[in-house]
């Protein structure tokens, strides 16, 4: 007989992400959560046929959620699922201390809370979801930059639909030419993609927040995406040369020879031993 449910899990932190999916329709309660100073935001992967949710004592819902389909749970009260019919989603688990602290950061009033109607459809949520799915799937190859980028954007898209945080207009603008210099200094200098947000941010004496969107009106893409290309980059330089390719992806920031071939061929359409092949053939 299949498991009865599937778990993957990444953190992230301050985020736990998990995926749990079943095919069978007969699992058992799960018991009620530990309480805790968290929320945990769920958006359904596919259509979620039934289900029922205890509060407490009280039966707060029972039926089905479509795909996309958000709920949002506070963990400093008592929860109870049963899954009635097969199901597929992606939880996260945050701290009410980091949204708070996220707030603070932008100046914004604190938050109380979130306010989702149950079957909410957010098309965004699910969209972030998706993302990380490789990343649940080989976590030891999860870039640190694309986790804190999707987390900063999961937290951003809450507090403004959900947390009644609404950020001012006249925070746009790019970086000065000494913050891309620290910048890209920094991200050149860290190649395996461990320097966090926060380094970044600091250096250019900027917010998170604030960082991101100016790094990606400076040079049309996110920290994460320039990172990959700079690492392609150097590694079509040394693939010139005689190095093996697994030596060339570790050296390159690559957790291994497969990341390095996954990441290359998704930005130049072929992989590293056809590039080095072409690259010889052409010198004949």
């Amino acid at each position: 007989m299949a498991a009865a449910m599937r778990r993957w899990e990444l953190r992230a932190s301050p985020l736990t992400i998990t995926r749990l999916s079943s095919d069978r329709d007969d699992l058992a309660p799960d018991p009620p959560n530990a309480p805790e100073d968290a929320f945990h935001i769920i958006t359904q992967l596919r259509d979620f046929r039934l289900h029922r949710l205890w509060r407490g004592e009280s039966l707060v819902f029972e039926g089905g959620h479509p795909k996309s389909a958000l709920a949002i749970t506070d963990l400093r009260e008592e929860w109870r699922c049963h899954h009635l019919s097969p199901f597929d989603n992606v939880r996260f688990k945050i701290p009410f201390q980091h949204v708070r602290a996220f707030s603070a950061e932008l100046s914004r009033p604190e938050l109380a809370g979130f306010t989702c109607r149950p079957g909410t459809l957010d098309a965004v949520m699910l969209g972030l979801a998706q993302a990380l799915l490789p990343a649940l799937e080989q976590p030891q190859q999860a870039s640190r930059l694309f986790l804190e980028q999707v987390g900063l954007a999961i937290l951003t898209h809450l507090t403004q639909t959900y947390g009644g945080v609404y950020f001012p207009a006249d925070r746009k603008g790019t970086l000065a030419p000494w913050q891309e210099k620290r910048a890209l200094e920094l991200l050149a200098a860290r190649l395996d993609g461990g320097v966090s947000i926060a380094e970044l941010a600091e250096c250019c004496d900027l917010s998170r927040s604030y960082f991101i969107s100016a790094f990606k009106a400076s040079f049309g893409q996110t920290p994460a995406r320039w990172l990959n290309e700079y690492r392609v980059a150097c590694a079509k330089e040394l693939l010139s040369g005689d190095l093996p390719i697994a030596e060339i992806a570790i050296g390159c920031g690559f957790a291994d020879q497969s990341h390095l071939t996954k990441v290359f061929a998704a930005l130049t359409g072929e992989t590293p031993a056809r590039f080095r092949r072409e690259r010889r053939s052409s010198k004949i």
